[in-house]
């Protein structure tokens, strides 16, 4: 029987870890000025709204159910089929380098642990290869 000194461990959802409402914010509005500032980062911005409002929102519900805290997006829109949902958009190599691009450097941005910061890194990677819709060539 375990002594009574030994707590039991808790596990912490990726969207404690981010921050919660705060910290996913922080995220997802680093993300998008990144998107709208950086000039390596302009074909993917110009693949989105001129207004950002919308696209912001929407990635916040979507990520805050993604790393396990309130599914905002589901109850909101339902599933959201993200690769059909991007279908319309041209996403190739370009395009998702860019977007990591945004990515990497808003979670570099974030207080979180290395550990944390790489497997976030390697999950927005899977996804944005996932997005990917046009064929690769070769020059």
């Amino acid at each position: 029987m375990p002594s009574e000194n030994v707590k039991a461990v808790t596990q912490i959802s990726s969207y404690e870890r981010i921050g919660s409402e705060e910290g996913l914010w922080k995220l997802v509005n680093t993300f998008y000025d990144n998107m709208e500032t950086l000039p390596e980062a302009r074909t993917i911005r110009e693949l989105h709204a001129k207004d950002l409002r919308s696209a912001r929102e929407k990635l916040f519900m979507f990520l805050s159910g993604w790393l396990d805290g309130p599914d905002r997006y589901i109850a909101a829109f339902g599933h959201p089929r993200l690769r059909a949902r991007h279908l319309p958009f041209p996403i190739g190599v370009a395009e998702r380098d860019q977007w990591l691009m945004c990515m990497r450097k808003a979670l570099d941005e974030m207080p979180i642990d290395a550990a944390f910061k790489a497997q976030l890194i390697m999950a927005f990677t899977q996804t944005a290869n996932h997005m990917m819709n046009q064929e690769q060539t070769t020059v």
